[in-house]
């Protein structure tokens, strides 16, 4: 993946002709998540979703898109269909900060206020960075969830994923140099601990405190105080990684120069 991602961005570099424009814009919207605690709905919302980007504009066609987005994701098995979800109980809020750079193409030439299309679909490739702090209710408090290690681990799980962000989405020239777009795009991660939940339970005696004993294992307060996550069964999906999505809406102006006509 990284070798076509590189190849990718050496498009661009290749393909950097006159009509070169900047692109600055902003972005909001839903974020949401698939994971040990949403396992088979790949657009559902959960949280709200905010961005910047400047965007290199080398033709008409590719770009190259610097963006930064903050959004939250959660997840409840207290709203599950599944009644073997709503018996084990777990809950996470996740705060996420992006920083990603991305290939963009258009399937049409695009240039706003300069070109006769007003409109195209576009696709886009690319790779980044996010930070991601689990967090829960206990007592009603928002407590941190990876100092407690709630599956056993010997050490806390990194504070940062690499992201692989891939989506399609339809841009068009409002007015002048304005664009709106609407588009919808996944994240593929290396870590499986977005919600804090990935494998097996664990035994108290390998947990740190008494907050990580009561946050590893939540059924007994659905089930008259009877914990029904016995050591080494299953807690999460095993699935290897989770993914967060974006959906949403950009507003972006382009300072188009004079060659961009021609």
């Amino acid at each position: 993946m990284p070798k076509v991602i590189a190849a990718f961005f050496l498009l661009f570099i290749i393909t950097n002709v006159q009509a070169q424009t900047w692109e600055i814009g902003g972005a909001i919207g839903a974020a949401g998540y698939i994971g040990d605690l949403n396992v088979n709905n790949p657009v559902k919302p959960s949280g709200g979703a905010v961005g910047l980007f400047v965007k290199r504009n080398f033709n008409r066609y590719l770009s190259a898109k610097l963006n930064y987005t903050f959004s939250q994701i959660s997840g409840a098995d207290s709203t599950s269909s599944s009644q073997q979800f709503r018996d084990r109980n777990l809950s996470f809020t996740t705060p996420l900060k992006e920083l990603s750079l991305m290939a963009e193409f258009n399937f049409m030439s695009y240039i706003p206020d300069a070109g006769k299309n007003l409109y195209t679909p576009y696709i886009y490739l690319g790779g980044g960075i996010t930070s991601y702090t689990p967090r829960a209710m206990l007592n009603g408090n928002p407590v941190g969830l990876r100092q407690l290690r709630t599956e056993g681990q010997a050490n806390e799980y990194s504070k940062f994923a690499i992201v692989i962000p891939f989506g399609a989405g339809i841009k068009y020239n409002v007015s002048g140099k304005w664009t709106v777009a609407v588009d919808l795009g996944y994240r593929f991660t290396n870590t499986d601990y977005l919600d804090d939940v990935s494998g097996v339970y664990a035994p108290a005696s390998a947990l740190p405190n008494a907050a990580s004993v009561k946050l590893a294992d939540r059924s007994g307060e659905k089930n008259g105080g009877v914990n029904r996550g016995y050591p080494g069964t299953q807690r999460g999906d095993f699935r290897p990684r989770d993914f967060y999505m974006f959906v949403g809406f950009t507003l972006s102006y382009t300072f188009v120069t004079q060659s961009c006509y021609y």
